[in-house]
Formats: C-alpha cells, sequence, structure tokens
C-alpha cells in the first residue's frame, strides 16, 4: 500500500522545481495533496488536488486555505514548507525591502503555515521543513541564510511545542540541487559546488522528495526534531575535500 494513503498533505510553493516534484511524489505514495504558489502552473494543477494561489507571507491567503481544506476535506495530516525566494545580496548591500520580503516569503510563511495547519491536525500530524544548505553554513547571500538559519531555529521550537499533541515537526537541508530557480545562477557557481560534492553530481530534485514522503508517513512516527542534510555529502566534508583531493592526487602519482 502506498505510504500516504488517505493523508492530506499542503505543500508550498509548488508550481514548479522542488516544490511540484513533491507534490507528484506525495500523489504517487496515495496523498490527497493541497498545491500552494503565488501563481500556479498548469503542471501543478495537473498532480494536485486542490490548488490555491496565495502569498505564504500574508495571513489572508492562509485563512482562506483553513476555510478550503476544511470544508473539502476536514482535517490536514501533514505540511510541507517549501516556498522560498532567493536573495543574493551580501551584508553590506542587502536592502531593507529585500531582508524584509526575503524573512517574510522564507520565514514568516511557515510560521503561519504552522498556526494554520496544526488546528486542523486530528490528533496527530507531520510538519517538514525544507530550509537549505545556507541554513547550516555562512553563505553570503545574507537575507537568505538568515532566514533559513531561522526556519531551523522555527522547527526546533516548533518539535518542542507540538511534540505533546503527536504532530512531529523535521528538516530537511537539501544542497544544491538542480531547479529552475538554481538553475539562474552563474555557471561558475555550479562548478565550485560541484567540486565540493563528495559524491561527484548535483541533486535532483527526486532525491528530496522521497525523504519528505517518509518524514510525512507512519513509518516515521518516533521522529522529531530532525535535521536531515540531503547534499551528497558537501556539508559533512566541512570544505575540506578541496584540501583533501590534492593530497590524494599526490600519493597516487608518487606511488
Amino acid at each position: 500500500m502506498a505510504v500516504l494513503e488517505g493523508k492530506v498533505v499542503v505543500v508550498t510553493g509548488a508550481a514548479r522545481g522542488q516544490g511540484l516534484e513533491e507534490v507528484r511524489h506525495l500523489g504517487a505514495e496515495g496523498a490527497t495533496v493541497i498545491g500552494t504558489d503565488l501563481t500556479a502552473s498548469d503542471e501543478l494543477r495537473a498532480a494536485a488536488a486542490m490548488v490555491l494561489e496565495f502569498d505564504v507571507s500574508e495571513p489572508a491567503g492562509w485563512g482562506r486555505l483553513a476555510d478550503e481544506v476544511r470544508r473539502e476535506f476536514g482535517r490536514v495530516d501533514g505540511l510541507v514548507n517549501n516556498a522560498a525566494i532567493p536573495a543574493r545580496d551580501g551584508l553590506l548591500d542587502v536592502s531593507l525591502d529585500t531582508w524584509n520580503t526575503t524573512l517574510g516569503v522564507n520565514l514568516t510563511g511557515p510560521l503561519l503555515g504552522m498556526q494554520t495547519v496544526v488546528p486542523l491536525m486530528p490528533g496527530a500530524g507531520s510538519i517538514v521543513n525544507i530550509s537549505s544548505l545556507a541554513g547550516l553554513t555562512g553563505l553570503r547571500t545574507t537575507a537568505y541564510t538568515a532566514s533559513k538559519w531561522g526556519l531551523r531555529g522555527l522547527a526546533r521550537v516548533a518539535s518542542n511545542e507540538l511534540g505533546p499533541r503527536n504532530i512531529r515537526v523535521n528538516t530537511i537541508f537539501p544542497g544544491y540541487i538542480d531547479t529552475p530557480l538554481v538553475r539562474q545562477n552563474p555557471e561558475a557557481f555550479r562548478v565550485a559546488n560541484l567540486a565540493q560534492i563528495p559524491l561527484g553530481r548535483v541533486g535532483q530534485v527526486t532525491d528530496v522528495a522521497p525523504l519528505v514522503a517518509f518524514l510525512l508517513s507512519d513509518a516515521a512516527s518516533w521522529i522529531t526534531g530532525a535535521e536531515i542534510s540531503v547534499d551528497g555529502g558537501q556539508h559533512a566534508q566541512g570544505g575540506t575535500k578541496a584540501l583533501v583531493d590534492p593530497a590524494k592526487f599526490l600519493d597516487d602519482t608518487t606511488s
């Protein structure tokens, strides 16, 4: 039987890329998926049971979602806080508008999502927050990095507070995932990331979605507060790969 059979799951930022793959994968695992995005895509409309267009940083949209879900399905079993926007400015260059907009979507959005769906969870539930490798490092993208670190802290607080309700909260930290958004970066950014990935390839959206499904499923019923990197080993090597690889090269050529 599909691992999410009978479960109702909300996925934000679902119109394309990683979010769209999550919708498709969760649906294939039996979930009834409500996909949200600022603007829906045809692909999302084809994959989701319900589609809602709204800005996750605005409470009104979440209120509409609660009304629609309560009327159509009566409950929510899972929430995937996937919606996020990039912001590449450094510390001395980031504007207050960029800072506020980025934290609004990437951090306030997940907060509002949790506040909305928890009352709809019938005695149990699972929340999966999609952070980033930036949420484990000091990546130069100031507003984006701060928002992803903030999401990490929010998830820890939520896992503690919601545990007595039997609602689990876990966080995933994807590394360099090949999505339309990431492809907007210069080629040099992809090359630099690839050089730091021990598994030797960039990630695909299909590398993330199965873990999301597992954490939403009853098979993960005693997992909460977990932080899981999906990055080909990039974070674990801590920047040492650039030091180790030349040494290995020397060993190979002098033996």
